[in-house]
């Protein structure tokens, strides 16, 4: 089969897409054919050696993988033709790949396999953000830093879901249709004033405020949270990690709290499972994972650079041709 192979940890160029065995399903293991997987920026960071997980060269990255289960074992809850969902870890850019059961989840008939490969990462980190850690509740008004990018699109789309206002916050111009279009009830730009104006969309602060970004923008953003407020923190994009003025915490009442979600599943492992079933119930109401650009297999380095120099704007795919 073919697969893109990280040879070395020097960025996307580093990625070579060569011919590699078909893998041989352990005990109890599900093959699936992938049809599609996300480009996501853990991705991005393991082709550069700064992600926290770093297995041992040369292997093929992917986590995001929608495709058909090609061969199941004797007592499965999967049998070969079932669409599926998968949480791959590593292995998703490529033709195949070999996961245990408990990774597999099926693929709701009203998605396609693109759209299923952007569900992946970006809206169980959302949910688990809004939910779990800040419990957001109906009515309460959102605050999504770096909304144009993977987890901010997703992150709309989720809050409006759990009935929030949103207030996407941007950095990149040209985004404001597409934003509102998943949902965003205001669009703020990132310019000089862009606090203030926050705070007089949202009435004297955010509820919740959503930051996978990090960076320079952190300290003004947890001046945009309101008194009981809380502050997620995701990631850090932007590349710089910030520190936190802690009389800001105390004097306005707010809490800051992280939201792991590569690391919670590690404790957590049913929590996935609990997630997606209410993913589902959002994709019944008609909640569409974005799929804003695609590439096929052998751009993969392209699609990672494209994502690092901020040219996707939402979700981007690798389709695998059959």
């Amino acid at each position: 089969m073919k697969a893109q192979v990280l040879i070395a940890e020097n960025g996307p160029d580093s990625l070579e897409l060569q011919e590699v065995p078909d893998p041989a399903p352990a005990p109890g293991q599900v093959v699936v054919d992938i049809k599609s997987c996300g480009v996501c920026f853990p991705d991005l960071l393991m082709s550069q050696g700064k992600y926290q997980l770093r297995p041992p060269l040369p292997y093929t990255p992917g986590t995001e993988v929608a495709g058909v289960v090609r061969s199941a074992p004797e007592g499965s809850a999967f049998a070969a033709g079932d669409r599926v969902l998968v949480a791959s870890f590593l292995g998703g850019f490529a033709e195949q790949v070999a996961v245990a059961e408990q990774q597999l989840f099926r693929l709701p008939d009203a998605l396609s396999f693109d759209e299923g490969a952007s569900l992946g990462i970006n809206f169980q980190t959302a949910l688990f953000a809004l939910k779990l850690r800040a419990q957001t509740a109906p009515g309460e008004v959102v605050g999504v830093l770096g909304a144009a990018g993977g987890v901010g699109t997703a992150s709309i789309l989720v809050a409006k879901a759990m009935g929030a206002k949103v207030i996407a916050i941007v950095h990149r111009t040209g985004a404001e249709d597409m934003l509102r279009e998943f949902g965003a009830d205001e669009v703020v730009q990132l310019t000089d004033g862009w606090k203030d104006r926050v705070l007089e969309l949202s009435d004297g602060g955010v509820d919740v405020m959503i930051d996978p970004v990090g960076g320079e923008v952190f300290d003004e953003a947890v001046r945009a949270v309101a008194p009981d407020g809380r502050f997620v923190v995701i990631g850090f994009a932007a590349g710089g990690i910030p520190t936190v003025k802690l009389n800001r915490v105390l004097f306005r009442n707010i809490a800051i709290v992280g939201a792991a979600w590569g690391e919670y599943i590690r404790t957590h492992p049913e929590v996935p499972a609990l997630l997606q079933d209410d993913l589902n119930e959002m994709i019944e109401a008609g909640m569409r994972p974005p799929v804003n650009a695609t590439y096929p297999l052998e751009d993969l380095p392209r699609a990672l650079t494209d994502l690092a120099e901020g040219r996707v704007l939402g979700k981007a795919v690798v389709t695998i041709a059959d």
